[in-house]
């Protein structure tokens, strides 16, 4: 018995001794991936914003701002013509209100595209007050997830334009523009181009090319949920992509025709909104315009209001009085004092050029490079199973053709790590696109954000253990004087399978999957 207990205990010591050896090999490859990682593309290291706006007072409400009427409302359901199509279109009016009373077109962001549901609020308030209102549908033909056309889509909006100008009441000196959110990259192009157009209201507005805007937003998502710095380093890998013959708009200057507009501006942002950069937003706008000789730039903030100017899914009011006071009392609130009003309004960090990455920069190379991979292991193990079945119909292993592959644990390890980078890859495409969808249409979701990272991370480190063990398992076989692959068809596919391992592990680390601070 003495014995007994002292072989059972020189076993286990053995067997810890390889779990420690084991574990330290698995952290030293962890830390080669981190390092390669490193290297193989560009950092994010975003500049802090600097100086903000100084707001005058919390009071948002529109100095010289009219009394606001309390008319009931029509509505109409009109069809605008388009070049190649039409779309849909909801007229709201004030019934009784005076002749050659001001108009509003609204324009969509990238979340809407139906005026059953788009802006009810603010058209209702408008018109109730005294304005006519047009809601067109967005026009989807022509607008995708690849190609967005802004100028285009200023040229269908202006159709709404005309169509409200000729429309009983209103006066088609008075009709303006107000753009949510995308639309800031669209209404600018419409008041360079129509200079009749009288004001412009940009609610929500990026103001910075839609690239900048993506990885603003989603610096500010991962920020607000807390994950790990380390995560940020896949913001340029992502956004920074070049996308020829897609993707055109993203890097879409708005800035360029808002130095050209000359039409009095209300600029409007709600503080919790973490998609835009609220402060740098209006300081570009005030520099724009101004450079155009326009001061009549107003901003408004609102407190714990969020992307769509809403708390609790509903328009903050305080919101609809100053709009409608804004737009009645043209021009004379044009430029009405304070400029900045409102809650004080925080942006940390800069929305600025993103890095390009230098490595993996186009997405067909990446594209394709992970395919080869998934092909090359698909390919082993095909050989693999080949030979099995070859075995099983012979039935009768020799010492020339043993009845194993590879020494007892090397494939199934092998095996698991194979399988293991496949579904670390998928995971991680899937998690990337749907921080995407999140930024582009400005949404947080933390159990996605936060969760998604920390099950692709863990994926990672598991795919990276499984194969420590398996090349363990392959040396020790080796010192065990067995072949750790039988036969020219097992070798080769043995090596395709390291191979192209290596290679999605390398993709991996390129996302830093395996980020340790490195």
């Amino acid at each position: 018995m003495p014995g007994l207990f002292a072989t059972f205990d020189r076993r286990t010591r053995r067997l810890r001794a390889g779990s420690w050896r084991a574990a330290t090999e698995t952290v030293v490859a962890l830390i080669a991936l981190a390092a390669v990682g490193a290297v193989l593309g560009p950092q994010w290291d975003p500049s802090p914003l600097g100086s903000g706006l100084t707001v005058s007072t919390e009071d948002t409400a529109i100095t010289g701002a009219p009394a606001l009427g309390s008319y009931h409302v029509r509505t109409t359901v009109v069809t605008v013509q388009l070049d190649g199509t039409s779309v849909q279109a909801q007229i709201s009016e004030p019934i009784g209100a005076p002749a050659h009373h001001p108009g509003v077109v609204f324009v969509h962001g990238a979340g809407t595209g139906k005026y059953q549901v788009a802006f009810v609020e603010q058209a209702h308030a408008l018109a109730s007050a005294g304005v006519t209102t047009i809601v067109p549908d967005k026009r989807l033909d022509t607008y995708t997830v690849q190609h967005r056309n802004y100028v285009g889509m200023a040229a269908d909006y202006e159709r709404s334009v005309e169509l409200l100008r000729g429309w009983p009441g209103v006066d088609p000196d008075a009709v303006g523009v107000y753009a949510e959110s995308e639309g800031g990259w669209i209404a600018p192009v419409m008041a360079v181009q129509d200079t009749r157009i009288a004001f412009v209201v940009l609610v929500s507005s990026p103001v910075v090319p839609p690239r900048q805007q993506a990885a603003f937003a989603v610096d500010n998502y991962l920020r607000n949920t807390g994950v790990p710095s380390e995560v940020f380093r896949a913001i340029p890998r992502a956004v920074g992509l070049s996308l020829p013959g897609a993707f055109e708009y993203v890097d879409f200057d708005v800035s360029v025709w808002q130095q050209q507009m000359r039409q009095p501006v209300l600029v409007a942002y709600g503080t919790d909104d973490a998609s835009m950069p609220l402060v740098q937003g209006a300081q570009q706008i005030i520099s724009d315009a101004a450079q155009a000789g326009d001061d009549d730039v107003t901003v408004r903030y609102y407190a714990g209001a969020n992307h769509g100017l809403k708390i609790d899914d509903h328009v903050v009011p305080d919101f609809l009085r100053d709009l409608c006071g804004w737009v009645l009392g043209m021009p004379g609130t044009a430029g009405a004092a304070p400029q900045v009003a409102g809650a004080h309004p925080t942006q940390e960090f800069r929305a600025a050029p993103v890095p390009t990455p230098r490595w993996l920069r186009y997405p067909t190379v990446m594209v394709t490079v992970v395919l080869a991979a998934a092909g090359g292991l698909l390919l082993a193990v095909l050989v693999v199973g080949a030979q099995r079945v070859v075995r099983f119909v012979r039935r009768r292993p020799t010492p020339e053709r043993p009845d194993r592959a590879f020494a007892p644990g090397v494939g199934a390890r092998a095996l698991l790590c194979g399988a293991g980078c496949l579904v670390t890859v998928v995971a991680l495409v899937w998690y990337l696109v749907a921080v995407a969808r999140l930024a582009l249409d400005y949404q947080r979701d933390a159990i996605i954000v936060t969760g998604g990272w920390v099950g692709v991370r863990l994926l990672g480190v598991a795919t990276v253990t499984a194969g420590v063990l398996a090349l363990r398992r392959a040396v020790a076989a080796r010192r065990e004087g067995l072949q750790v692959a039988t036969g020219v068809a097992s070798r080769a596919a043995l090596g395709l399978a390291v191979l192209a391992a290596a290679v999605l592990l390398v993709v991996l680390a390129y996302w830093g999957v395996f980020q340790l601070g490195i």
